[in-house]
């Protein structure tokens, strides 16, 4: 039965409180130590330099806010995605378990919506390893490609994301392989830990680029959950109440993290998983980024497509004087949920989105598939006039 459902859905997290702690339970995910260990590691690596964080005026104005700030991951090494972070520090870390054995034998495996699995490709690449990457029925050809040029074993999957991670975890049982994946199960959480604690590298660069300024809110995009845990986390752990309030955004689609909100408890996508933001479409959350998420999160949020359209429009005509950029369908997200929220009166009211609002908003790719760019901007992304 097809569901019918208002542009925008809104749930406010009675479970989130500004003023509670940073407590164990998410030390446990993400911790001081392990932020530094990957900050220290990361910055090593050959071609590293932060990110842009991108100032809006013109977005800001038509918003309706203060300020509105962007951070760039389309510039992240040559991934054009901040899972550059995550996937590829994790290989790292996996060869490093294995210090003084021979990894030369170590096949690395994962699924993926697109760029999790280039980045676990690059990674592999780099160590010299065999990778083999799943890719559901809905990933573009254009993102397959991407992945193998990085020497990777393309495996396609029938079925949904789910699906695909299940058959990788499958085949790695019966052929002692490695996983590698953003999201983990019962009895697999070291590996995606090590994922979402590279990602961290990029909130210690918005914080330093920040300097005193503090925004009042972050929109920040959900798929299994590792992103947004990655980035509450910190601000939550070193800024405490004064941290910004995050809404995690999801495609009606593919909406397991606000189903998850509204139950109280892990639950499932109630959407068909097919969307525009094809690196969102997740049916099930990752349990360990709910141990950061179920509390740190001060609402869920999901929309239509058509705001994702209208974000990536907008960021590529730039507003006044503001800056034209290129970011992909998944990586505007966030920017087209705060145009979502342009019109919404009550929602606004409720998470207190007013003309004194600061926001941050993540751009988490570039155009990493330059032809469903094209089809949605009417540009190259060549033709934007910024490097994608």
């Amino acid at each position: 039965m097809t569901r019918t459902l208002p542009p925008v859905r809104l749930h406010i997290n009675d479970r989130f409180d500004p003023s509670d702690a940073y407590g164990d339970a998410q030390r446990a995910v993400i911790g001081p130590d392990a932020r530094i260990q990957a900050r220290e590691t990361i910055t090593a690596w050959p071609g590293y330099a932060p990110t842009p964080l991108i100032e809006l005026k013109g977005l800001a104005e038509y918003c309706g806010i203060d300020r509105l700030w962007l951070k760039h991951e389309g510039k992240r090494f040559h991934l054009k995605s901040f899972k550059a972070l995550g996937g590829a520090y994790a290989v790292q870390r996996l060869l490093g378990e294995k210090a003084g054995g021979d990894a030369g034998d170590l096949t690395v495996c994962c699924a993926t919506d697109g760029n999790h699995g280039k980045a676990v490709a690059w990674g592999a690449q780099q160590a010299g390893i065999r990778c083999v990457i799943y890719l559901h029925a809905h990933v573009s050809q254009g993102r397959e490609d991407a992945i193998a040029a990085f020497g990777a074993e393309i495996k396609r999957v029938d079925g949904t994301y789910d699906d695909s991670v299940r058959q990788a975890a499958a085949d790695a049982e019966t052929n002692g392989w490695t996983v590698v994946s953003d999201t983990s199960w019962d009895g697999y959480t070291e590996i995606p830990s090590w994922v979402m604690q590279g990602y961290t590298v990029m909130v210690a660069e918005i914080m330093e680029q920040l300097g005193p300024e503090r925004p009042t809110h972050l929109f920040v995009q959900g798929g299994v959950g590792g992103l947004p845990a990655a980035v509450i986390a910190p601000f939550w752990a070193d800024w405490g109440a004064e941290r910004p309030r995050p809404i995690v955004v999801e495609p009606h689609a593919a909406d397991c993290l606000y189903q998850s909100a509204v139950a109280g408890r892990l639950a499932e996508a109630e959407g068909n998983l097919e969307t525009l933001m094809a690196c969102l479409s997740a049916g099930e959350a990752s349990p360990l980024a709910w141990q950061i998420l179920d509390h740190g999160t001060a609402a869920f949020m999901t929309m239509d497509d058509d705001f994702v359209r209208q974000a990536m429009t907008a960021l590529a005509e730039g507003h006044g004087a503001d800056p034209k950029l290129v970011v992909g369908e998944s990586g505007s997200a966030g920017t087209a949920a705060l145009l979502a929220m342009k019109d919404q009166a009550e929602h606004r009211a409720a998470l207190g989105l007013d003309a004194g609002a600061r926001v941050l908003v993540i751009a988490s790719e570039g155009a990493t598939d330059p032809e469903i760019y094209h089809q949605v901007v009417g540009q190259t992304p060549e033709t934007v006039g910024e490097a994608a």
